[in-house]
């Protein structure tokens, strides 16, 4: 792929991604059991859960479920859980943990943009992640609120636009940099990459397509496990890598 810094030459499709978000070897996904990684177990999973409320019964749309390892969490917590994941080693892991642990979630594999039959509305939607990895974006965020009943909630992560690449940064220069904001670019990853696109650009759309807006969060690491954490932690005390939003369907 030809690339120009700080913007997108060549246009990524979501199956040229799916590709490589599919082709995860087995042994990261291993990984991400229990409760996600370092980042999602200590700075994520409890805002995100917090936001979506009590679950009991309720039913939740795990959008972009990858492994599974939040479908599990949710449905541990009453929620009767449908997750959609369109990568191929991704949705094997989450079905054959399904299989060991019988919890009763359903997983699709689909492209959410595609518009998958998932049986029905839903109480919440959370897609916790994902939309900063997704080409087509904004057609994966109308989905996400179009399959929300009436009063329903929308949970969303990504990486804070604002502060990407932190880690990487502080092990390097002590501090936070950054050389370009207001583009859409790539950003290339280890396995697959992510889309830096501006802040204002997922919150106009959460307007755009009407939803009330709930709660922003950008969670700072506790000092005690950033100095237990890995290389570079610090950094999330003093800037949020992530940010999580809240909002419900009119």
């Amino acid at each position: 792929m030809n690339k120009q810094k700080g913007c997108i030459v060549a246009i990524w499709t979501n199956d040229a991604a799916i590709s490589q978000w599919g082709a995860i070897p087995r042994a990261v996904l291993d990984a991400m059991e229990p409760d996600g990684d370092f980042a999602k177990r200590h700075l994520l999973n409890s805002v995100v859960l917090r936001m979506l409320g009590d679950l009991r019964g309720r039913r939740v749309l795990d959008a972009g479920c990858g492994q599974g390892y939040f479908s599990r969490m949710l449905a541990d917590r009453g929620a009767e859980v449908v997750g959609v994941e369109p990568g191929q080693s991704l949705i094997a892991y989450a079905v054959e943990r399904e299989a060991q642990r019988g919890q009763g979630i359903r997983y699709v594999q689909a492209d959410l943009c595609g518009q998958p039959d998932l049986g029905g509305p839903f109480d919440a939607v959370v897609t916790n992640m994902v939309l900063m990895s997704v080409p087509e974006w904004k057609a994966a965020m109308k989905r996400c609120v179009a399959v929300l009943a009436p009063g329903g909630r929308f949970v969303f992560s990504i990486v804070h636009p604002c502060f990407e690449q932190l880690a990487p940064s502080w092990r390097e220069h002590g501090e936070y940099r950054a050389q370009e904001y207001l583009a859409d670019y790539e950003i290339n990853g280890p396995y697959a990459p992510d889309f830096h696109r501006p802040l204002s650009a997922y919150l106009n759309e959460l307007i755009h397509l009407g939803c009330q807006l709930r709660e922003v969060a950008e969670p700072g690491l506790d000092r005690e496990i950033a100095t237990a954490g890995q290389d570079g932690a610090d950094a999330y005390r003093h800037f949020p890598n992530f940010i999580i939003v809240s909002a419900d369907h009119p």
